[in-house]
């Protein structure tokens, strides 16, 4: 992190009137075998709009605002505790900023307790505002905003792809998480099945054993490379490498629907998994075709509401302009 020479009275000063706008891609972690490491980033996008106003023009404007339209308006507070505004605190508090005022405009569509990362894209469009707030101010390495966004979030699975785009591989070291960006293969198509209920993650993780069986460590150590393989190269690949015995099948009693309707995906051939913590379902299926012929499955077999989302893949990540 590196930070200009200004001064404190003259930081407030530039700070105000500053507004960004922040895009952040839904994720979905895990792709089966890769538990806490693999994450994928979607097209699917919160829009959020931060500002600091100017108190010489609105002396008694709040000294926080928020609005929140679409997935969580009416739901999620509207305070300090709101997860973009403590993630944009984390950020200035790190760069020893103080907090100016704040108006926060959020446009939310990726859904809340489903397992598509709306936790880490919160956290991930925080930091990121904050990042473009402080410009010319603060500079922030790629390390160091996952590292913030990993304090938060607890894991960096999620925020990764979040910050990055693509396919990501994350890993933690002394220093901190890193991250290593793939790209993924043109023919992948995923789609994205999503429930009416939500999933906690804290209860799916409540789930996992502390210890597994050796041999499911050496399957899901295998199955995670060729995922790797099969997504930037060998899509033919994908249903193999989609195989897991190291968490799934322990969380399946919590959500019996889920786990169901991804026994008749897989019984049919298509590499379909528990996205993040679930309960939405990610089917990564290898051309558009494969995708459609799973949708046309689930029109016909499921016993509960779910809705499709074909989706791209996205290779941005979060992204932040000056408006």
């Amino acid at each position: 992190m590196t930070a200009a020479v200004v001064a404190s009275g003259d930081v407030a000063t530039s700070l105000t009137g500053r507004r960004v706008i922040v895009k952040v891609p839904a994720t979905s972690a895990n792709l089966g075998p890769g538990f806490d490491t693999l994450g994928l980033a979607l097209a699917r996008y919160d829009e959020l709009e931060v500002s600091v106003p100017d108190a010489s023009t609105a002396p008694d404007a709040p000294g926080l605002e928020i609005e929140v339209h679409g997935v969580g308006e009416g739901e999620v507070p509207l305070d300090e505790s709101h997860l973009v505004v403590r993630a944009i605190a984390h950020t200035f508090a790190r760069a020893g900023v103080p907090m100016p005022a704040l108006k926060l405009v959020a446009h939310n569509v990726i859904p809340h307790g489903r397992g598509l990362g709306s936790s880490g894209a919160a956290i991930v469009a925080g930091v990121v505002a904050a990042k473009g707030l402080l410009e010319g101010i603060v500079d922030f390495s790629a390390d160091e905003l996952l590292d913030l966004a990993t304090e938060l979030e607890g894991h960096p699975d999620n925020v990764a792809p979040a910050l990055f785009g693509g396919l990501t591989i994350a890993w933690v070291t002394p220093e901190g998480p890193r991250h290593k960006k793939l790209m993924v293969h043109r023919g992948v198509s995923p789609l994205v099945l999503v429930p009416e209920h939500e999933m906690s993650t804290a209860l799916a993780r409540s789930l996992q054993p502390e210890s597994v069986p050796h041999e499911d460590a050496v399957f899901n150590v295998s199955r995670s490379a060729l995922l790797v393989a099969a997504l930037i190269q060998s899509p033919e690949l994908l249903f193999q490498a989609t195989e897991d015995k190291l968490h799934q099948h322990y969380r399946a009693a919590a959500m019996p629907e889920t786990d169901r309707l991804i026994r008749v995906l897989r019984e049919a051939g298509h590499p379909a998994v528990v996205s993040g913590a679930g309960p939405s379902i990610l089917v990564l299926a290898s051309d558009p075709s494969e995708r459609a012929a799973a949708i046309a499955l689930v029109e016909a077999t499921a016993d509960t509401a779910w809705q499709a989302l074909p989706l791209a893949v996205d290779f941005k990540g979060a992204t932040v302009q000056s408006a």
